[in-house]
């Protein structure tokens, strides 16, 4: 069984390359996957492991950083490592909004947990919105959320900008950080009610019981679960090999579907040389199962 630890954190960060080079070794030596994406101010970070050496990970991860705590973080399990590799990136922005998040001052009572998440998005005066891209919104999402249908978060200001400063505005997404970048860009902009899901849509999912959940489908995730539901189990999407977007069970039984090459989302899109190309990917793929080998686009995910 392995591990999953979700975390962010807003603080500024100094000699990125060199902390790079850092935590690049940390995860190696502790045989840890998944990504980390470190800026000037602050990291975002998805890795795996067994438990034991994710927590002398985290532990390590903090001193090197000079992080007392993190702003927010989540743990589940996964019966395969769901990520492929180590990664550590340098990004200008670690949620590109083109808002600097250093010096800010955190508001009191705007982090909402689940418990009392129920009772706000219940408000008919709310406005509930769901702060990620369409395909995640469309694997699952809370009843009667607003999504922007933006595809870059870099877009999302413009957003925002049209939004009524008068309503309550509660912002959710998968672990929380995208909503904390796009709370301060409200506040600057003279936004007074705004509040977000503490701690995200995995926090919700694994505090709160599916009978007394206003959660609808199931929450998609960056790694080869795909997705997730309630108390954090495995779900029933996948990935298409063709445009790389989520697909259902549903999808999978359409006549658009071909296991690695299309599903309904890009069968219409997909030219005829790309359709060959990824047929003759499958192929590869069913001969290195067969003979019980690995290869390089073979999914850990059912």
């Amino acid at each position: 069984m392995f591990t999953v630890f979700g975390f962010y954190k807003f603080q500024k960060i100094k000699n990125l390359k060199k902390n790079q080079k850092l935590l690049n070794n940390l995860l190696i030596n502790k045989n840890i996957n998944g990504s980390i994406i470190i800026s000037e101010e602050g990291l975002n970070g998805s890795i795996s492991g067994k438990n034991k050496d994710i927590n002398a990970s985290i532990i390590r991860l903090k001193k090197i950083l000079s992080i007392k705590e993190f702003d927010s973080f989540n743990n589940s399990k996964s019966e395969f490592n769901p990520f492929h590799k180590p990664k550590v990136k340098i990004k200008k922005e670690v949620v590109p909004m083109d808002l600097k998040m250093l010096n800010r001052v955190k508001r009191k009572n705007t982090h909402v947990d689940p418990i009392k998440w129920n009772k706000l998005i219940k408000n008919k005066k709310t406005f509930l919105l769901d702060a990620r891209k369409p395909f995640e919104h469309k694997v699952g999402s809370f009843k009667k959320s607003v999504n922007p249908n933006i595809g870059n978060f870099r877009d999302f200001p413009k957003y925002l900008k049209k939004l009524k400063k008068d309503l309550p505005i509660a912002m959710f997404c998968t672990g929380g950080i995208r909503c904390e970048k796009a709370s301060v860009f409200l506040e600057k902009k003279g936004f007074k009610n705004i509040y977000q899901l503490k701690g995200g849509i995995l926090n919700y999912l694994k505090k709160i019981k599916k009978k007394n959940s206003l959660w609808k489908g199931e929450c998609f995730v960056f790694d080869n679960r795909v997705s997730l539901k309630h108390g954090l189990e495995q779900g029933t999407y996948s990935i298409c090999g063709g445009c790389r977007e989520p697909i259902s069970i549903k999808d999978k039984k359409t006549r658009e579907y071909e296991e690695g090459v299309t599903c309904p989302n890009c069968f219409d899109k997909l030219s005829k040389n790309q359709k060959s190309r990824f047929r003759m990917r499958q192929s590869q793929i069913y001969k290195a199962k067969l003979s019980g080998k690995k290869y390089n686009f073979q999914k850990e995910f059912n």
